[in-house]
């Protein structure tokens, strides 16, 4: 039975400046955590939740693996649509399964009127359709849009929160559908010019984008399509997926904290890749958690922290597995106080975070700033005939710090 405990309260700015309030109003704030596996990701995500839960903010925690941990952590058993576990929290599980029954319910509905496919689809049993590798982030950047309400899907006013934290299937998958959207701009680019420019892609494409087009209608979003020529549907499909990734970058939408074990190498190591895995997926890294250890000394703190400067750093109580949390207690618990000041920060501070690419047009140089990751991993391509002895090849920096001689970069 789940026990009901008193809100403690905080008075924290949940989204962060003044700037921020026309978003708020029309969307949620997203928060993720990123580390290695066992280092504490969903204890992490269980912590947050009940934090901006028990500071008044409604919240629903996304969970997408079959593992009952978070189930355990709540002492609530989650299901497939949005519960309330208590006070302003709701407790979310995304199955993929029945993920894939509403967009082909679309599908369906906009091709009824479409007559494109003469009843073919129709007949799709969607109950008989399995999962495929990519599945799981595609369908959950599906899910996190209608939560989130970035893109108008599925949201309704009983479904409006102000957090969204999501526990991922695991951080590669989590990190890939951090920068769905920034890619997918790029597919969409080939794709047009593909439509545009091919006999079959003329041929073919003013019907997929009729169809495309009634699908993202049929809940009458703002996005609306209908009626328009195919350069316009391209152009509206472009500023969707623009602004979804321009989301990532923006403190006031998004947050994202790095989980590690300060205990285990491996998993500082892991928590400074992922910090440079996301820069790269198009999002700056909130701050940084480690779950407390009674064995951990004061001098072995400051070269963590040091490790991950300049992200604001906190940690967060260990939790016993042999008992349910009381989490009114947690809350109260010294070590937690860091924790929920980090998770509250204003977004105005997120400001300062290093810029992954600084460039210098007096010095003729590009610097990169990618933690984790060594020179010798980053590999440089030139897209436009710029010669390449015009920039500076000063290798000398730092190890987090990578100065580079081209007009532009890709890291592989």
């Amino acid at each position: 039975m789940l026990r009901k405990t008193a809100a403690t309260p905080l008075s924290i700015t949940a989204a962060a400046s003044s700037n921020d309030n026309d978003y708020q109003n029309s969307s949620s704030k997203l928060v993720t955590f990123l580390g290695k596996g066992g280092s504490g990701k969903t204890t992490s995500a269980i912590f947050a939740a009940q934090h901006y839960a028990m500071s008044g903010l409604r919240t629903c925690l996304v969970i997408q693996t079959q593992d009952p941990s978070a189930e355990y952590l709540l002492n609530y058993k989650i299901g497939t649509s949005p519960t309330k576990c208590s006070d302003n929290l709701w407790a979310v599980r995304l199955e993929t399964t029945k993920m894939l029954l509403e967009p082909l319910d679309r599908l369906k509905q906009a091709d009824s009127r479409l007559k494109m496919t003469q009843g073919v689809l129709e007949g799709v049993v969607g109950e008989e359709l399995g999962v495929l590798p990519a599945m799981d982030s595609i369908f959950a950047v599906y899910a996190l849009a209608g939560l989130v309400g970035s893109l108008n899907v599925n949201q309704t006013n009983k479904d409006k929160f102000d957090i969204i934290v999501y526990d991922g299937v695991s951080t590669d998958e989590t990190l890939r559908v951090i920068g769905a959207a920034s890619k997918a701009r790029l597919y969409l680019k080939y794709l047009r010019n593909l439509a545009e420019k091919t006999d079959l892609g003329r041929l073919a494409g003013p019907s997929l984008l009729r169809l495309v087009d009634e699908s993202l209608s049929l809940n009458g979003s703002k996005y609306n399509l209908n009626r328009k020529m195919s350069p316009e549907i391209w152009d509206s499909l472009e500023r969707m997926l623009m602004r979804g990734s321009s989301a990532f970058y923006e403190p006031s939408r998004f947050g994202c904290y790095l989980v590690m074990d300060p205990n285990i190498p491996t998993s500082v190591n892991s928590a400074l890749r992922y910090w440079g895995c996301t820069l790269q997926a198009g999002a700056q890294v909130s701050g940084a958690v480690g779950i407390s250890s009674p064995s951990f000394n004061e001098e072995s703190l400051e070269g963590v922290k040091k490790n991950f400067l300049p992200l604001p750093f906190a940690f967060i109580p260990h939790l016993s597995i042999s008992y349910p949390p009381e989490w009114n207690s947690v809350m109260l618990n010294t070590v937690s106080q860091d924790a929920r000041t980090l998770f509250s920060l204003p977004a105005s501070l997120s400001n300062s975070m290093t810029p992954p690419v600084k460039f210098d047009a007096a010095e003729k140089s590009v610097t990169l700033f990618m933690p984790g990751f060594d020179k010798s991993e980053i590999k440089l391509y030139q897209v436009y005939p710029i010669p390449l002895n015009c920039f500076s090849k000063d290798l000398s920096h730092v190890s987090q710090t990578v100065q580079i001689c081209c007009s532009y970069f890709s890291l592989q």
